[in-house]
């Protein structure tokens, strides 16, 4: 879709691409990072105290007077949800974090969460895209928080860049998985450059991974003009032997201005095989979860920006107004694939051209029934004459897959209970999550937005055993959670995978 409103960029790196590939709209992210080998998609627990807990950035936010320095916030559990009075806020100021905060450095513009020393308490990778390095303005940097009792503390190590020279943004692209089986979480790192980096686990907490080796899935590089690398990586285990696979989205080509592709990249006992790679659906949103119960990771991409006609050719700017892809996994990896759009079934809504239907996706169980569901936002949707003011759609999973014909639920500002209004450019649904953040071993909704021009906020919803309700539901402002609302800070903008 057309829109060219550049404030909706997650990373701002990506100017030149998004322009290319969506008019000015593109989203880099691991919708599904997560270590363990589970399609019942695990939720982060920094303080180990079984409750899930969620982080989000305010990579916008300004730290000691620095513009864009960024700062991260955790937001734990508790059995009445998620809200700021029980958070850490960080920055590169906080002690313990590698770094100084600097403008620009974007710190928390990506972020992945596991265990990555074994030590019970889940970490988190978060990367700062701009981080000067040297002479390279936008080196990026990357450092791994240590969880701990009191959750994130700041306390932490440095992951540094292996091949500073050869690339930029370091950290802009991060998963998080068991890519070998051993049991033990590594990190795939994406850059600028078309090779990842994938640090096994084991590390010690004076910075030393268990080892490190490279892949080069079949994507571009980028260039001055066409910076890009990977869109996205997403971890989950597709073909259900245990070992995590890996989804990377890209383009194939230098000169692709039109389309992305995702391949699915097995884990095997050795690694990640980009030998086996095969080529998906498009979309630059995925989660990996298992949707039907059959014991297989499905894959499921958003392409929120445009569709396709019937033999797969790319129709930028279409009347549709975005598409979610689903690939079934089974025992030989991807298998089928069903589309859903605002005009299948009883999705709430119309399909109509820029709603964004698909731009941020996440997958839980919001009822326990052993399937998972799907959340699917549209931060672009007009309601009432509203312009951009977002909605989110839930559909519940079932043994023959997702459910169109009935049950599916949409939230906006406006629906009775949910939090604030309908406003112009709000993008209520900027970033989902659904994870269990009371302990009672059902997933609930955490919607980001936009809020009062780019402040943003993060509204909470919970399941109520069945399905997804505003009872109990509340806003968390960054004014409250310790981020400063000098410009335009993005809390709730993007949230941890």
């Amino acid at each position: 879709m057309h829109k060219h409103r550049q404030h909706h960029l997650r990373l701002a790196l990506a100017t030149a691409t998004a322009a290319a590939l969506t008019g000015g709209l593109l989203s880099f992210s691991a919708a599904t990072a997560t270590a363990a080998d589970s399609t019942t998609v695990p939720h982060a627990d920094f303080n180990g105290d079984g409750i899930g807990d969620i982080v989000t950035s305010a990579h916008g936010a300004y730290v000691n007077g620095r513009a864009g320095a960024g700062q991260i916030v955790a937001l734990y559990g508790t059995a009445t949800g998620v809200s700021s009075a029980k958070r850490s806020t960080v920055s590169q100021n906080t002690t313990g974090v590698p770094g100084t905060a600097e403008a620009g450095d974007g710190f928390g513009a990506e972020s992945a969460y596991a265990d990555f020393n074994g030590d019970g308490y889940d970490d988190l990778a978060v990367a700062s895209p701009w981080e000067k390095v040297g002479t390279d303005t936008n080196g990026g940097g990357l450092a791994i928080l240590w969880g701990s009792a009191s959750g994130l503390t700041g306390k932490g190590i440095d992951v540094p860049d292996p091949a500073v020279s050869s690339h930029d943004y370091w950290g802009k692209d991060l998963a998080a998985g068991d890519f070998d089986g051993d049991g033990k979480a590594d990190l795939a790192v994406g850059s600028s450059s078309s090779t990842l980096y994938v640090y096994k686990g084991g590390f010690s907490t004076s910075g030393t991974p268990g080892g490190r080796t490279t892949i080069k899935p079949p994507i571009q590089s980028g260039t001055n003009d066409f910076p890009h690398g990977p869109l996205s990586l997403t971890a989950g285990d597709v073909n259900g032997d245990g070992m995590t696979d890996l989804v990377v989205d890209g383009f194939e080509t230098q000169t692709d201005y039109g389309w992305n592709t995702n391949y699915w990249v097995p884990g095997t006992a050795s690694g990640l095989s980009v030998a086996s790679a095969q080529a998906l659906k498009p979309g630059l949103i995925t989660a990996i979860g298992d949707i039907n119960g059959d014991g297989f990771g499905d894959i499921v991409s958003g392409a929120g920006w445009d569709s396709t006609t019937g033999d797969g050719t790319p129709v930028p700017d279409s009347a549709n107004g975005g598409k979610v892809n689903i690939t079934y996994g089974s025992a030989s990896g991807p298998a089928s694939t069903a589309g859903i759009t605002q005009n299948t079934g009883s999705v709430p809504g119309t399909s109509e051209k820029g709603d964004g239907f698909g731009w941020e996706l996440d997958l839980g169980d919001v009822n326990g029934d052993g399937y998972q569901d799907l959340v699917v936002s549209s931060p672009d949707e007009d309601i009432a004459g509203v312009t951009n003011t977002g909605m989110v759609t839930v559909l519940y999973g079932t043994a023959s897959g997702v459910k169109v014909s009935s049950g599916v639920q949409a939230f906006a500002q406006s629906t009775a209970g949910v939090p604030g209004n309908d406003e112009k450019s709000d993008l209520f649904g900027a970033d989902v999550k659904l994870d269990d953040v009371t302990g009672d071993g059902k997933a609930d909704l955490v919607v980001g937005s936009y809020e009062n021009d780019g402040n943003g906020g993060v509204t909470y919803l919970p399941s109520n055993g069945t399905v997804i309700t505003t009872s109990g539901s509340r806003s968390v402002a960054p004014s409250t959670s310790g981020v400063s609302t000098s410009g335009a800070p993005q809390f709730g903008a993007v949230f941890a995978d």
